[in-house]
């Protein structure tokens, strides 16, 4: 079985060998929950060369009290383009959790915004690190870019589409959490109101997609696809992905992708916003 989306990943040897394209732009999207590390910091230090560092609680909606959720078209098209991404760009992101966590949301960002043309660095910066590639310090000023946005609202889901669902059971929900946190021993460090999962939603914590024994990349489309069929998800009909805060669940929808599946949706709130409401309803245990 080949990955239907192939191009959706790119190696470090290949990486290595287009640095220097006109057309290839890298994007650091390191990212640490709250207390866990400076991601700044790390860049400055360390990243490949020609990175630019896309923080996903800057580039949010500032506006609303759930933790970086996808900003407006406008602002998404400001801050990226001052990143130097724009139309035209082969966009290229990695991370340093050796889980693609914030790398697989960034990509998802992307998309929403109508930019199919990224891809996840398969291994991400610790396997880029461990064949002693290149790496350069310091904080880059890119030149402008224009990047123009093309919405496609079929990757997001807010509260109220979630809510409907319960009813509707029109999507399976996957929750890409750990088991922990997913059967309600683990409370979210978001100042939520209580734990465990969406009712009715399937577990299959994210990290399981990536083989820490290749280097840290993708596991091949047959192990992708047996590990959402264990989880009791029917690959033939629509999913949408949740996780702690819309993260990690970017990790599940990429790993869909890869299998063919284009328009998986995330939502965005996950657990922060639906943790945080008095009437949501809640399940424990299942994992």
């Amino acid at each position: 079985m080949e990955y239907a989306n192939p191009d959706a990943l790119v190696g470090t040897e290949w990486l290595a060998a287009h640095l220097g394209d006109a057309s290839v732009r890298v994007v650091d999207a390191t990212w640490y929950g709250p207390g866990a590390g400076d991601a700044r910091n790390e860049f400055e230090n360390a990243h490949i060369p020609g990175a630019v560092h896309f923080d996903i609680d800057e580039i949010c909606d500032h506006e609303t009290p759930i933790v970086h959720q996808i900003p407006g078209a406008k602002q998404f098209a400001r801050q990226v383009s001052a990143l130097g991404l724009g139309d035209g760009h082969r966009i290229v992101v990695y991370d340093r959790s050796g889980y693609y966590v914030a790398a697989a949301r960034v990509w998802w960002m992307f998309r929403v915004f109508g930019h199919d043309n990224v891809a996840l660095l398969d291994g991400g910066m610790p396997k880029w690190l461990a064949e002693e590639r290149p790496i350069e310090a310091g904080s880059p000023t890119p030149a402008p870019a224009n990047f123009t946005t093309r919405m496609n609202p079929n990757l997001v889901r807010g509260l109220a589409d979630m809510v409907a669902n319960l009813e509707s059971r029109a999507e399976q929900v996957v929750d890409a959490r750990n088991a922990d946190a997913f059967a309600g021993r683990e409370s979210e460090p978001w100042g939520v109101k209580k734990d465990g999962h969406i009712p009715g939603s399937v577990h299959l914590h994210g990290v399981r997609l990536v083989d820490r024994e290749r280097g840290g990349t993708l596991r091949p489309a047959d192990e992708i696809a047996a590990a959402f069929a264990g989880a009791g998800v029917d690959l033939a009909k629509p999913v949408a992905i949740s996780c702690g805060s819309g993260v990690i669940a970017g990790l599940g929808a990429f790993g869909l992708y890869l299998l063919g599946h284009e328009n998986v949706p995330v939502f965005d709130g996950s657990w922060a916003e639906w943790g945080a409401q008095d009437e949501t309803p809640a399940e424990t245990g299942g994992a």
